[in-house]
């Protein structure tokens, strides 16, 4: 057990210091695109472009790591997390929306290796407990969300937006040093989690056919898909929420990252919680449950703004990052199961490649959605989700993982 623990807590401490910079950057986003005068086409771009970078990248990164190890892959990753960090600070003093950009853009190709992460921790637990593994990504994650908000609330009171831009760059430069700590962390110790008799030498990079073989097991590309469906419903809550606290609710910069702070709270403790029933359900029962929480969340948020309740917008929260928790965790776990320990990597980056397009498009038809009417994101999630909760309903029931 001792040798399992240690490598996941180094991952995790790597992920999570890594999303520190993460979760500085992202509350900023629509903001500040907003300020410089950019459409909501254009702030749906902004946000999208990370997420076009990871579709393109995941399966490559993915299929890299199988090939030379996990532990490359992501030092590569974060070192442009360093660079394109503070390229997002150099921006936002200058208010240069084309080179935010070109910063969101190379921070999506070095974010795309979350996958071999996630095949990090498929290599370094048995099939049994994959679903608590898994849930360590989410909670890296979700504490990111919780103290990188803060910190960005700080840096508001540390440096007032300038008078010319209505911005700063601090939140940049920050997240570029808190990637700059995880790469020497990962340098200093993080281990190869990839057997050398499990490397797919002789492969090629994008390994179609291997991922073929492992899209033609019943049920993996209706769970792709099904992913991908929750995921463009969160993409849209995820996007347009400053905004919307913004128009409904009357809430400023500081108060946007302290929401966003809240909803990494909630995340980390929806992970302890899949970790707990993942002893006792099955990965399926809690896919589900995630996908129903999903819908009532949405629900909530259209109603939150019918009543002008901050309660309600709180309450919403609660059940919608929740549901995401335990979906996405149990979704990453079903699929690492299904797939040979020489494709994972290609197989998680694949799934990941879906998540990245659901996010491409989810910000792009949020905003959109949003400047018509600001609840209209969510509501089109509800209708959504129902359609998510028959598909899951009809996926086979997986009992035994792949060989």
């Amino acid at each position: 057990m001792a040798d399992t623990r240690r490598p996941l807590l180094i991952i995790f401490l790597v992920i999570f210091i890594d999303l520190l910079g993460f979760g500085l950057v992202m509350p900023l986003l629509p903001v500040y695109a907003k300020v410089l005068g950019a459409s909501g086409w254009v702030i749906g771009l902004l946000l999208s472009s990370f997420s076009a970078m990871q579709f393109l990248f995941a399966p490559l990164w993915g299929r890299l790591s199988d090939r030379i190890g996990r532990r490359p892959v992501l030092l590569v990753g974060l070192a442009g997390s360093v660079i394109f960090y503070a390229l997002f600070g150099y921006a936002s003093n200058l208010g240069l929306l084309t080179w935010m950009f070109l910063a969101r853009i190379g921070a999506g190709i070095s974010g795309a290796t979350i996958a071999t992460a996630q095949a990090f921790i498929a290599d370094s637990t048995p099939p049994e407990k994959r679903t608590a593994g898994m849930a360590i990504v989410g909670a890296a994650f979700g504490a990111g969300f919780v103290f990188g908000p803060i910190l960005g609330a700080l840096c508001l009171w540390l440096a007032p937006p300038s008078a010319e831009t209505g911005i700063t760059g601090l939140p940049g430069y920050l997240a570029a040093a808190f990637s700059m700590v995880a790469l020497v962390l990962a340098i200093a110790i993080l281990p190869e989690s990839l057997q050398k008799g499990s490397r797919s030498a002789h492969r090629g990079w994008l390994g179609l056919s291997d991922l073929s073989r492992a899209t033609s097991v019943p049920g993996v590309t209706s769970l792709l898909f099904v992913f991908f469906l929750a995921t463009f419903a969160f993409a849209k809550f995820e996007s347009t929420i400053a905004l919307f606290g913004q128009k409904v609710f009357q809430l400023n910069l500081g108060e946007n990252f302290l929401l966003y702070a809240y909803f990494g709270f909630i995340l980390v403790l929806a992970q302890g919680g899949v970790r707990s029933l993942a002893k006792r359900l099955a990965p399926q029962s809690i896919g589900l449950m995630g996908t129903v929480l999903l819908l009532a969340g949405m629900v909530g948020l259209v109603a939150s703004a019918h009543y002008s309740s901050k309660g309600y917008l709180y309450l919403a929260a609660v059940v919608l990052v929740t549901g995401f928790a335990f979906l996405t965790t149990s979704s990453q776990s079903l699929l690492s199961t299904r797939s040979r320990a020489d494709e994972q990597g290609g197989i998680l980056g694949l799934n990941q490649s879906f998540s990245a397009l659901a996010r491409i498009l989810g910000p792009l038809l949020g905003n959109i959605a949003f400047s018509v009417q600001p609840t209209l994101p969510y509501a089109i999630s509800a209708i959504l989700m129902v359609v998510v909760i028959v598909l899951y309903l009809r996926l086979p029931r997986w009992d035994n993982p792949q060989p």
